[in-house]
């Protein structure tokens, strides 16, 4: 008898990485981590509340987004780097981002069409700031529609409101939203597209999964 043979994930770290680079904020040092690809566009990603940068799902959208040519800069928020457990308020998490961004561009780290993203609180912050920070498109991983259990609290809001081609990929067995409740959210507005992929909001069960799908949606914004 003979077992199924699964394939192995591909390594996420494929693609040689640039020294961490650290950037001043209000609220302490924010750093991002560069995966460059070359000059098709430029990528932003934020971290999880409960997790930083080297999350899977991360680190598979870096890789393959870099090996379609774009420029990637993972970023950790200021409440991360100084290695405190609890995320701050939303309003500071936007301000430190919107800092980052500011510092980026000054410097030349942002080239071509610029989309923004994250996974989970990452997302939000991407959605709320990406007008403000003028962004091309957002990318938006495994976005928390609402606590598990409480469909009442819905942060569909923060999805409606952006003005500008956005993605959202969402595992199937997400309890902070379903990608169908996702896509009733995000039904007959243009340019706004949902990629149902297996496991739950950590998306760990197949990141490739999740980099392929947001490789997929970076091809047609550039």
């Amino acid at each position: 008898m003979t077992g199924e043979r699964r394939e192995e994930p591909r390594d996420a770290r494929t693609t040689a990485e640039a020294e961490p680079l650290d950037i001043g904020t209000p609220h302490g040092p924010a750093r991002a981590h560069l995966t460059d690809g070359g000059s098709r566009g430029t990528v932003l990603l934020g971290h999880g509340a409960g997790g930083g940068v080297e999350s899977p799902d991360l680190l598979a959208v870096a890789r393959d987004a870099a090996e379609a040519g774009w420029r990637v800069l993972r970023v950790e928020q200021p409440w991360r780097v100084a290695g405190k457990r609890v995320a701050p308020a939303p309003a500071r998490l936007d301000e430190g981002w919107r800092a980052v961004l500011a510092h980026l561009s000054g410097t030349g780290h942002l080239t071509g069409p610029l989309v923004v993203g994250g996974r989970s609180a990452g997302a939000r912050v991407a959605c709320r700031t990406a007008a403000q920070v003028g962004a091309d498109g957002v990318l938006a991983l495994a976005f928390p529609l609402h606590p598990p259990g409480r469909p009442e609290k819905s942060r569909a809001g923060e999805l409606t409101a952006v003005p500008l081609p956005l993605v959202v990929v969402q595992g199937e067995r997400d309890a902070f939203g379903a990608p169908a409740d996702v896509a009733a959210v995000l039904a007959g507005r243009s340019g706004a597209s949902v990629y149902a992929v297996p496991g739950d909001h950590a998306l760990k069960r197949n990141p490739d999964v999740v980099g392929a799908a947001a490789a997929s949606w970076l091809s047609e914004q550039a």
